[in-house]
């Protein structure tokens, strides 16, 4: 549920801008943060670039430091993750606006994604909505240990080796259908490793898998649908199994995701077609919140799109309510 922001005596109020400037157009995005701010009676925000060695948590944290009372952020999905992370739990909230090829968040909160001027406004007209965050403890085989956070899913597996395998090059050209050239080149020495995973309260599992999901939003660019039920603001984490056996296995991961959860799920008749089909077991779902996920040999793993390394463990929680964002005033969070 969102909630208008607090009517407050704004005259002493600071807002702090962190963005990536391969990403954006700083000069147009710096004057119309300015500018907005001005309007609503704010001072002068603050900006903060992001660097190769600081994707945009070390600078979020700066901005917390100095006591700012919002922070926008504008870049890629790598930087809303980063920012992310040093700002869940602080009170401050953030307005995203769009910018990069992905907008995963974005896009699963239904904000406007070619409207920069509307979320730098909701930064400080608009209305607060308390989402999820997701942690995901990454264990090395040398035993070491990396905190990180994730706002739209994790993954171990082929999908982290899909993202690995994408050429950056071509991404900057055209977007995220560059995912498609890495995942062809994925599946050619794709092969299916042992985990064993265990979501609290629950009894611990085996499985023979292609990937492991565990995701805070549901929704992929093109329109599909991995996780048609899922919410940023539920207090759970949904965790999706891949364990397709051989072509036709393929085949039945792509009519879930492309077909039933896409376009089915969307009419009644649709879901009762669904209702009536034999169930397979290519994918699999689950929510909690969380999931331990142990597997025999060190698998790749990415967090947001991100790619961290090889890991034999993989521990995710929620924090439910983790982050204050900022939406439009009236958006419709229906759903969400």
């Amino acid at each position: 549920m969102t909630t208008p922001s607090p009517d407050t005596d704004q005259g002493g109020r600071q807002a702090a801008l962190v963005y990536n400037p391969i990403k954006v157009d700083k000069t147009a995005l710096r004057a119309s943060v300015e500018a907005l701010s001005a309007e609503a009676g704010w001072q002068n925000p603050l900006f903060f670039e992001t660097t190769v060695d600081d994707l945009g948590d070390g600078v979020a944290r700066r901005a917390l430091e100095q006591g700012v009372d919002a922070v926008l952020v504008a870049g890629g999905d790598g930087t809303v993750r980063a920012v992310v992370e040093a700002m869940s739990g602080s009170g401050v909230p953030l307005s995203i606006v769009p910018s990069g090829t992905g907008n995963l968040l974005a896009r699963n909160m239904r904000l406007p994604l070619t409207d920069p001027q509307a979320m730098i406004r909701a930064a400080f007209e608009g209305d607060r909505l308390p989402i999820d965050v997701g942690f995901a403890a990454m264990i090395r085989q040398d035993g070491s240990r990396e905190d990180r956070a994730f706002v739209v899913m994790g993954g171990m597996g082929l999908d982290a080796a899909m993202i690995a395998n994408t050429n950056g090059v071509l991404k900057k050209r055209v977007g995220w259908i560059a995912y498609v050239d890495g995942a062809a080149r994925s599946l050619v020495k794709a092969k299916p490793f042992r985990i064993m995973y265990q979501i609290p309260q629950r009894r611990l599992h085996s499985a023979r898998v292609q990937s492991i999901l565990v995701a805070n939003c549901g929704s992929l660019p093109a329109g599909l649908e991995l996780i048609p039920e899922a919410s940023v603001s539920d207090g759970e984490l949904d965790v999706v199994i891949f364990q397709p056996k051989g072509a036709l296995g393929w085949v039945l991961v792509w009519r879930r995701v492309a077909w039933d959860n896409s376009f089915l799920r969307r009419f009644r008749t649709g879901r009762r077609v669904l209702a009536l089909r034999t169930k397979d077991n290519s994918v699999l779902y689950a929510r909690g919140a969380g999931v331990e996920v142990a597997a025999v040999e060190a698998q790749p793993v990415q967090l947001d799109g991100d790619e961290f390394g090889l890991a034999t463990r993989l521990e995710c929680r929620v924090v439910p309510g983790g982050l204050i964002t900022m939406v439009p005033s009236g958006h419709d969070t229906t759903g969400l």
